[in-house]
């Protein structure tokens, strides 16, 4: 695989000379690896385990300190990360300290870097587009964030669109300003999209490659100098990813990229003090970091995200499917991921959850349309189940069990897909919300139905709501789309007959909203949104009257 990189490194022929030094070290750098590092997905096991490294101020390093990741489908232990302790933070610290605020590129600041990372991205996205290279990186992220091969190549897929995206002129572009005559001769008053300088980026485990490399990529068009933190347990597909975007021309000094645990990366962030910090990841870190950093962060929380249907009844099968998926595949491990199925009582009279049901029940661990949980246990799993079943007139639509015949270890959750029918009535009481709202970062979700003059009462339950990440209206009837989408708030909202919660693609903006927090992804508004600020400078060359004097004071 790392000869595959090499070869088209060799290939690079319009880098600068600072830049291909730059990736011929990396180069270097990735071949004096133990190979255990660089080796197939495939080979990767307890006998042959890789190794993921640090990098900070242009080197790679290890650590004293090497956590092991166990294998998520047997338990072993397959992967060592060399993560970084409190006390050895200090070189993170002053690579940090050493980008200035106004960055390492801006609109009069080495202009030159947008258009080498034009190239960077030009070559990153032929390079991941060569059918083993994307692969190479579809079964890493099968071996670390188990999912079925199509899910895994999708999210490849998806990275490659986005690097597509910004090849060639398209980096300068996300730099554009703006200008507006001033009020006077000589007077003009321009605005430019201005980097942070030194910012941090932490990313979760469900998406190992497609969030880290959108965010990263976008800070880095806009002039800024990261610290990239990858969860551990997924962290060897970026650090692959890194070593691929050095031997495309990325100066290795750009980037940092820390394996830690979560309390030595807050004191990071409090003594590197970034100027922005982009957090993915759950509610409750998200609101720590934001008091910490003193509401320097953009925020892609969590989501607790429902579906309505509607009372036009159409394409039952394909409703069904669709559902199926937003709730199970990647195992619910999305953040985008249906945990509410509500449906008009019109839908309740068709087949609709039997179909639901025999689609979950076509999944199997065999080829990962099923899959460990990594964020719950499996009785932590049951016993919210368990909690919900004793709400009165709920009832288990399917699943409800553990799988069978795996090897998953029990730090892990395997549960077969779950559906548990809540009626509305007792969703909205006090007692009962905050336990049907909890997001379930699994294989799992709440159904329940309403009536025509139920519907002010849905949107009610959704207002409570504290995370307003997807939504899906399904309705073909333009009154009810107008009713429901005036009235919630969800950032990414798909209206329709093909509406769905998640799949988001690269070409439109996949984030929360309703928080002045919330960070976007994917496209150039996210890009400039999330990694830049406005600056104006108002030029006011003159010239002063001939017959000026100086005013009566003021």
């Amino acid at each position: 695989m790392m000869n595959l990189f090499l070869t088209r490194a060799a290939r690079v022929s319009s880098l600068t000379k600072h830049n291909a030094v730059a990736a011929f070290n990396s180069s270097r750098c990735v071949h004096s690896l133990p190979l255990a590092a660089t080796v197939e997905a495939e080979e990767i096991s307890g006998a042959k385990p890789a190794e993921v490294l640090n990098l900070v101020q242009g080197k790679w390093i290890g650590s004293s300190n090497w956590n092991t990741i166990l294998d998520p489908l047997n338990g072993e232990p397959f992967i060592k990360v060399a993560e970084v302790e409190e006390s050895d933070i200090q070189p993170f610290v002053e690579s940090l300290s050493s980008c200035p605020k106004h960055g390492l590129h801006n609109p009069f600041k080495a202009p030159e870097r947008y258009l080498m990372y034009g190239d960077i991205t030009t070559k990153a996205a032929h390079m991941l587009s060569l059918p083993k290279v994307t692969d190479f990186f579809a079964k890493l992220i099968q071996r670390v964030s188990p999912k079925s091969y199509q899910q895994a190549f999708s999210e490849v897929y998806v990275t490659i669109k986005f690097l597509e995206n910004f090849c060639g002129d398209q980096v300068r572009f996300l730099a554009r300003s703006f200008s507006v005559p001033g009020n006077h001769l000589g007077q003009q008053s321009h605005g430019f999209r201005w980097p942070y300088g030194p910012v941090a980026i932490i990313t979760p485990f469900n998406f190992p490659l497609e969030i880290p490399v959108l965010q990263l990529m976008g800070a880095l068009y806009m002039g800024n100098k990261p610290v990239l933190k990858v969860d551990s347990k997924v962290s060897i597909v970026m650090e692959q990813m890194l070593r691929l975007l050095h031997s495309c021309g990325l100066p290795v000094e750009d980037v940092d990229f820390i394996n830690c645990d979560g309390k030595t990366m807050n004191k990071l962030l409090l003594e590197g003090n970034p100027r922005m910090t982009l957090f993915t990841g759950s509610s409750r870190v998200a609101e720590k970091l934001a008091v910490d950093l003193k509401g320097r962060v953009k925020l892609e929380d969590a989501g607790f995200d429902w579906k309505i249907l509607g009372p036009d009844v159409h394409q039952e099968d394909y409703i069904a499917w669709v559902c199926d998926q937003d709730a199970y595949a990647c195992s619910g491990q999305k953040c985008s991921a249906q945990s509410l199925l509500i449906m008009h009582e019109n839908w309740s009279k068709t087949s609709l959850v039997s179909k639901l049901k025999e689609l979950a029940e076509r999944r199997k661990l065999s080829d990962l349309t099923i899959g460990p949980v990594l964020t719950f246990t499996t009785d932590a799993l049951l016993e919210h189940t368990k909690n919900l079943l004793a709400i009165p007139g709920s009832k288990l639509l399917f699943g409800g069990q553990p799988l069978e015949d795996h090897t998953i270890p029990q730090i892990y959750g395997a549960i077969k897909p779950t559906a548990v029918y809540v009626p509305l009535e007792e969703i909205v009481k006090d007692k009962n919300y905050e336990l049907v709202t909890k997001e379930i970062f699994g294989p799992f979700q709440v159904v329940t139905d309403y009536k025509n003059h139920q519907l002010p009462i849905v949107l009610e339950a959704l207002e409570k709501m504290h995370a307003h990440l997807t939504a899906a209206v399904v309705s073909n009837d333009p009154l009810f789309l107008q009713e429901v989408i005036g009235k919630t708030v969800n950032g990414t909202t798909y209206a329709g007959l093909r509406a769905r919660t998640t799949g988001a693609p690269q070409n439109h903006w996949f984030g929360p909203a309703g928080d002045p927090r919330g960070a976007g992804i994917g496209t150039p508004g996210a890009i400039k949104l999330v990694w830049s600020c406005h600056r104006e400078v108002i030029y006011d060359y003159g010239p002063v009257s001939k017959d000026w004097e100086i005013p009566s004071s003021t």
